[in-house]
């Protein structure tokens, strides 16, 4: 990938106060960058095999923009922690979070992120998780910002005995199980964990 390629993504996807930031950790360490369709279970990911190459991070195409920051430097930081350390690092330990930290820094003390994305996404910067999904309050905030936040419902927010749409099939709604929901596909009568911070649709309310 050279650099007008990743230069024609990150003008469409990022902050334009960001943009500048975001192709200087591309020059610093360079990746391949490619956008995905919707994928309901994450939102970006890091790959660095022999046998594709160059290392490569995807994102969903469908982000907004602070989404879709927050996820590319998420990512840059795997990318960099992978040229330090190589596979001797966990995948979200203690180096990963210092390197989130470290590339996180400037764009939390600019004008890039609206105020009540902000203070939330200070506070989670304190001790970043594998997701940003596990905070669920900066969470719903994010997603308040999507072009079709009126389509879709955090799982988290409809009531237990509920029927959802997800990923092309029916599911009730059960037991919340940590950052899980335990749910029952209608047609198979089968149990899913499901993370409670999912985007799902459709939704009829139980009546109990």
């Amino acid at each position: 990938m050279n650099s007008e390629k990743i230069r024609h993504i990150l003008v469409q996807h990022v902050p334009p106060t960001a943009y500048g930031y975001c192709i200087s950790l591309w020059e610093n360490c360079p990746f391949d960058l490619k956008l995905t369709a919707t994928r309901q279970s994450k939102v970006g990911d890091f790959t660095s095999r022999k046998s594709i190459g160059r290392p490569r991070i995807t994102i969903n195409r469908d982000l907004n923009p602070y989404l879709f920051l927050i996820t590319y430097v998420h990512e840059v930081a795997h990318h960099c922690v992978h040229l330090r350390f190589g596979n001797r690092a966990e995948p979200h330990g203690g180096e990963w979070k210092n390197v989130f930290k470290q590339l996180m820094q400037p764009l939390l003390q600019n004008d890039t992120f609206p105020a009540e994305i902000l203070h939330l996404l200070v506070r989670h910067m304190e001790n970043p998780k594998a997701s940003s999904f596990a905070d669920a309050e900066l969470t719903r905030m994010l997603r308040s910002f999507d072009v079709n936040a009126d389509r879709y419902t955090a799982l988290s927010d409809i009531p237990e005995g509920s029927i959802f749409h997800f990923q092309g099939r029916y599911f009730r709604k059960g037991k919340l199980k940590r950052t899980r929901v335990l749910c029952r596909e209608v047609k198979s009568k089968r149990n899913y964990l499901v993370p409670a911070e999912v985007l799902v649709s459709d939704v009829q309310l139980t009546l109990l």
